[in-house]
């Protein structure tokens, strides 16, 4: 079943899961307060700067005719929240891959998953045409899925479980194949121009219409990502121990695709390919909280947010007033990351 009980586990492992709710408090207390201090920065950040005093009087006396007020409603506000929802919503499914996979470089802009979505607005984009949003966010959904299922079969065709590095390799030659048939296409229908924004990933023209998407969507995901935690928490522990305390793989397994392809599908669609979110943050709050997934998953997504709060305002910081893609200050630090997780020998818990 599912819902298996932690109390099922070897009472060497009770200690840590146990002590860990402690520091998931404190911590998680901490980064709620830096995301809210990330998010009135984020608000008065662009090419006009708003003081804080003006923004909290926005929130305070909202006046139709400031056109301060207009501009920190309409679309500072939206693009933060957008911000906000994507990085967590990248976040816990980096963490849900790592988890299912028991791989440590698995995120969903590594392993193909993203790039499966860039391939399908593509498809939309030479075929049927920009259309409306919602017709992109089905296509980008439907690109998802085909990329998770491929990539994700490389660990269910066979018993043995594939290393690694294996699996991240079969993964970003995916990504090669799925983003060179993007480019193709985009070039061969003339659509190059409508998928660079994809390409570039970017927070810049978020609507509030985004943020009704990603709220609901984001809740459900976590939703999903919790009720499968605890057997996260006992498969990473390994197969067999798994096995033994009466884990079902394939359920778990097809819950956590299904939960990846909905925030991966959604944050796709709306901010394009930002990567290494979902591989740095889940790192980071294991060593901060340990390896139990009741608290790691939400933890993820508060960090998350925090990551790509941050590198949207450093996107804007860097060369204003013009706009430097956030993919590429997010790669700044995922790359180096990357590259250190795959010289390591260690085992992944």
């Amino acid at each position: 079943m599912i819902k298996s009980s932690i109390s099922s586990l070897p009472r060497e492992l009770h200690t840590p899961l146990q002590t860990s709710k402690h520091k998931a408090l404190k911590w998680g207390v901490l980064g709620i307060i830096l995301v809210l201090l990330s998010f009135v920065i984020s608000i008065g950040t662009g090419a006009v700067w708003i003081k804080p005093s003006v923004i909290i009087d926005s929130f305070i006396s909202f006046q139709k005719e400031n056109i301060e007020h207009q501009l920190i409603k309409e679309v500072r506000i939206p693009r933060a929240l957008t911000g906000a929802l994507i990085g967590a919503a990248s976040a816990v499914a980096g963490t849900i891959m790592q988890g299912i996979t028991r791989n440590p470089l698995a995120d969903p802009s590594i392993i193909g998953i993203t790039h499966g979505s860039g391939l399908a607005i593509a498809i939309s984009l030479a075929f049927i045409g920009a259309g409306s949003y919602w017709n992109l966010l089905i296509w980008s959904f439907a690109g998802s899925a085909i990329g998770a299922i491929l990539v994700l079969s490389f660990s269910m065709i066979s018993k043995e479980r594939i290393s690694p590095v294996t699996l991240t390799l079969a993964g970003a030659a995916l990504s090669t194949l799925f983003s060179a048939l993007s480019t193709g296409i985009a070039l061969y229908f003339q659509v190059a121009q409508d998928l660079s924004f994809w390409f570039a990933g970017g927070l810049s023209g978020t609507k509030w219409l985004h943020v009704y998407l990603l709220l609901p969507t984001l809740l459900i995901g976590l939703f999903l990502a919790m009720w499968i935690s605890r057997s996260l928490t006992i498969l990473a522990m390994g197969e067999e121990v798994a096995a033994g305390l009466g884990q079902s793989f394939r359920q778990v397994r097809w819950i956590g695709i299904i939960t990846v392809v909905l925030l991966s599908g959604a944050a796709v669609s709306i901010a394009g390919a930002i990567g290494f979110i979902g591989l740095i943050i889940p790192h980071i709050v294991r060593l901060l909280v340990g390896p139990d997934y009741r608290w790691l998953l939400p933890l993820s997504a508060v960090a998350g947010a925090l990551l790509l709060t941050i590198a949207d305002i450093g996107a804007r910081m860097i060369n204003p007033p013009f706009e430097t893609p956030v993919s590429a200050v997010t790669a700044l630090i995922g790359v180096p990351f990357f590259l250190y997780l795959s010289r390591q020998k260690r085992g992944y818990m």
